[in-house]
């Protein structure tokens, strides 16, 4: 273990950086409070802005002083030696705060991600598969003009079977109303109201979700998109089988009504109910339990 610390750093100016870095990190956050405090209660406008003025100034000194520090210890802490036997790898040793450093939980999520990559690759070839564009002598001439083109049978569904599957999934939620529209052809668009929380607007190309808006009760629909329209997002790429769509509607329909208790639900990790202001806006793909966006990691 000896070998693996004597990689040409000073530890002792190291362990003053560290500090230093510490130090910064405290000086900056007690900028940022100050700006977000304003100017207190005082007698007199002037009297607010000086006491402002004068506080401002002295943090952004103290963050200057913490600076140059630091940057005074970065030049005595050294540089590791280029001749590691384990190369990068080896310095994994030396932290012994796992917490602080997540490979295995990373590791696990690339390799559940790739399997998943595979998953639908494989999914997407068989689909290929199916359309022959092979082309032979026969095929080429008047015959092979006049032969009408082949629509793939997965991509192209009835109207009435749309609204069918649509109408099935309304009945199993009393607490969400869908309202279908069909506004160009046979598209359609989805007016997804989930009680007095939230609404959606789903397009829909046949019977496969191309994208979904989700905004407030009240709110406009032309604002930015927010967090949960961003999750409803990334649940659609999670929510894909090509052969069966009617059952990634009726998934992604699921875990968009675990959204009637947004406001109600605690976080499954920390067991709060606002970070920095905002519910738990985060359900889980499987068993749709509510965590933040920052714990659900």
């Amino acid at each position: 273990m000896a070998d693996a610390v004597n990689v040409g750093v000073n530890l002792d100016a190291f362990s003053h950086a560290i500090s230093g870095i510490q130090a910064l990190r405290s000086s900056v956050s007690r900028v940022f409070e100050s700006l977000k405090d304003g100017m207190k209660n005082r007698e007199t406008l002037e009297g607010r802005e000086k006491v402002f003025i004068a506080r401002f100034q002295d943090h952004l000194q103290a963050v200057n002083r913490d600076l140059n520090e630091l940057e005074r210890l970065s030049g005595l802490v050294g540089r590791p030696s280029e001749s590691h036997p384990l190369h990068n790898s080896g310095l994994l040793s030396l932290d012994p705060v796992q917490d602080k450093t997540p490979l295995y939980s990373q590791l696990l999520q690339a390799y559940k991600w790739s399997n998943k990559l595979q998953y639908h690759a494989g999914l997407a070839s068989s689909l290929l598969n199916q359309q022959s564009l092979k082309r032979s002598a026969n095929q080429m001439g008047a015959s092979a003009k006049r032969r009408p083109k082949v629509q793939p049978s997965t991509l192209v569904l009835p109207p009435q079977y749309v609204d069918d599957v649509i109408s099935r999934i309304g009945r199993m939620f009393p607490d969400m109303t869908i309202e279908l529209f069909r506004p160009n052809g046979t598209s359609a668009v989805l007016l997804v109201t989930l009680g007095k929380v939230l609404k959606a607007i789903v397009v829909m190309r046949s019977l496969f979700i191309d994208r979904t808006v989700v905004r407030g009760f009240n709110e406009n629909v032309y604002n930015e998109d927010g967090k949960v329209t961003d999750h409803a997002t990334t649940a659609l790429l999670h929510y894909q089988l090509p052969q069966m769509p009617d059952v990634v509607v009726r998934s992604f329909m699921t875990w968009l009504r675990s959204y009637i208790k947004l406001f109600q639900s605690s976080c499954q990790r920390c067991g709060r109910f606002l970070q920095d202001g905002l519910p738990p806006t985060w359900r889980d793909f499987r068993t749709l339990e509510a965590f933040h966006d920052t714990c659900r990691m």
